[in-house]
């Protein structure tokens, strides 16, 4: 092990950046579809090797910086110590591969309509990748600042990559996919853990867990080489354990009178989901959906369908709305994913008051609706978190010159809506509506309404078939259910294919159907359990877990320096 450390730590050039790139990519494995979480001890534990030999390296010439200009950026730049540039791009390369093995799926959305997207493809699967990878690269460039020697140094690592974590899913609109505590969030029992700390606490464990190795390879004459590693395995144990003993205290309790359909449609993004096949998309989810053909049809209170259904305006379209309300059973409801449209507000204050198909510039929102027996609309919400590129495209006049635009084929694309709220639909417990990628930021799940009450269930539509056979919406999937858990709720998820599950509030997967299938879920509603910690302290607990680790790399940072 000291051998192999100090090959990694005496690494230069392109050798050490595809040792970085490499390592890095084999975390991948602890993620989704492959839920593999032992493989996350490599990148961990290299990651703290290539920051030790951020200063073994012999000088060449001055690194370029991220700006070349010869502004303010490149001053701050070169007054950095070179041990925290060198670290810098050591995470860049360790990043780069990790994001590249992970998301390399999101190729697959370029080809899925008609491959009219495929010139852009790179920006999606090297692009994305590439920056991504600056978030671990100025984690490394801070552990580096606050470096030692010896077994503390992992909590250094762990307290500048979990903060660069965090405000990889904050900044910019936010993307925490893949967030490295999902090694452990993706496997149930080490999930549990996630109901205390969440998932940014999660990912601290991770690092300072998975780095423990590299203390393996201190020095021969040093006392009690295997103690870190030793303890770390203890923690790994106990960490388990309690998720071990948290299921087994698990109730299996359901909502009384609560008949849940779930259709999953499995249709692909091409050029059958356009809106001259309306009949058609219609008459096969309400097929699929049996509303009519077996008989325990009128027992159904809900049928859930996933995001962005129709290729039309639902509300819009009176007589979809009625043909869908008549083959509702009676007193059960409809919740759906559709496209809404309303008047430009500039519109409605120059008092034209048009109709909508008047209307040069309307205004079209990502949706949930809810539709009662009749074809009423019951509710609707509104998706506040749009998907960058997917559903609106930032700096729009600049990039639409040069060919780019969004995925949904709608004009201008989404507006995003003005917040969570609570979803009324009669039968169910509060609904807390989530479409998409809402699903993935911890802590921000729940309503925002003044008063509002505790949700009695996560409801999830989504549309994972722009990225086909992949790994992707396997761990799009698992991050949703490590909502559930930090939440006590349970998750209902309806998807236009994989994962469509019931999942109750402890993660556990009562029904579920797999990806690229087509079906119909039946099963009843979990019942949600009290808050436990980290629904009642979102932010104060994983936030106490990295004033930890940050008050140990500090105190032994003041005391001993590199």
């Amino acid at each position: 092990m000291f051998a192999l450390a100090a090959s990694i730590t005496k690494a230069a050039g392109w050798r050490r950046r595809l040792i970085a790139l490499s390592c890095g990519a084999v975390g991948a494995l602890a993620m989704a579809p492959f839920n593999f979480f032992a493989a996350m001890a490599v990148p961990m534990t290299v990651a703290v090797w290539l920051i030790d030999g951020s200063t073994a390296l012999p000088e060449k010439k001055p690194v370029t910086p991220l700006s070349t200009s010869s502004g303010r950026e490149w001053r701050v730049w070169r007054k950095l110590p070179l041990a925290a540039r060198r670290a810098f791009w050591a995470g860049w390369w360790w990043g780069f591969g990790y994001f590249l093995a992970g998301l390399w799926w999101l190729g697959a959305a370029f080809l899925a309509d008609n491959d009219q997207y495929v010139f852009a493809m790179p920006l999606g699967v090297i692009g994305l990748p590439a920056a991504m990878a600056i978030y671990p690269a100025l984690g490394f460039m801070l552990a580096r600042l606050i470096w030692t020697q010896g077994p503390s140094r992992i909590f250094a690592f762990a307290a500048a990559l979990t903060f660069t974590e965090w405000l990889r899913g904050r900044l910019f609109t936010g993307f925490p996919w893949n967030a490295f505590g999902m090694a452990l969030g993706g496997n149930l029992a080490g999930a549990q853990l996630a109901s205390v700390i969440g998932l940014y606490g999660l990912t601290i464990v991770t690092i300072v867990l998975f780095s423990a190795p590299a203390t393996l390879a201190a020095q021969p004459f040093s006392r009690r080489p295997l103690a870190p590693t030793g303890a770390a395995l203890v923690a790994l144990a106990a960490v388990f354990g309690f998720g071990a003993w948290r299921l087994a205290q698990a109730p299996q309790n359901s909502v009384a009178g609560v008949a849940l359909r779930i259709m999953q449609p499995n249709l692909a993004e091409d050029d059958k989901f356009r809106p001259q096949y309306r009949d058609e998309i219609l008459n096969h989810y309400l097929k699929l959906s049996a509303l009519a053909a077996d008989a325990d049809s009128l027992n159904v209170t809900v049928v859930i369908w996933p995001e962005s259904a129709f290729p039309f305006i639902l509300s819009r379209d009176p007589e979809a709305m009625a043909e869908i309300g008549a083959a509702l059973p009676l007193g059960s409801i409809l919740v759906t994913g559709a496209a809404r449209a309303e008047e430009d507000p500039r519109t409605i204050a120059a008092g034209l008051g048009l109709p909508i198909s008047k209307l040069a510039n309307p205004v079209f929102f990502n949706a949930i609706q809810v539709i009662g027996s009749g074809g009423v609309l019951i509710d609707s919400y509104d998706k506040a978190h749009l998907v960058p590129f997917g559903e609106y495209l930032p700096f729009e006049s600049l990039l639409t010159h040069i060919g780019l635009h969004h995925f949904v084929h709608i004009p201008g694309g989404f507006e995003p809506g003005p917040g969570r709220k609570t979803l009324n639909v009669p039968g169910l417990p509060p609904v807390a509506p989530l479409i998409c990628y809402e699903a993935i930021f911890p802590g921000e799940v729940l309503p925002q309404e003044p008063g509002a009450p505790r949700p009695g269930l996560l409801l999830n539509v989504t549309n994972d078939g722009w990225f086909g056979l992949t790994a992707g919406p396997y761990q799009h999937f698992a991050q949703a259910r490590l909502r559930a858990v930090e939440e006590g709720l349970p998750l209902i998820r309806a998807a236009n294919t994989g994962v469509s599950a019931i999942v109750d509030p402890y993660g556990r997967v009562k029904e579920q159907l797999p990806l690229g299938v087509e079906g119909l879920l039946k099963g009843s509603l979990p019942a949600a359990i009290p808050a436990p910690v980290f629904a009642r302290h979102p932010f104060l607990t994983p936030l106490l877990c990295w004033i930890a680790v940050l008050a140990i790399a500090v105190a032994v940072f003041s005391r001993k320096r590199v």
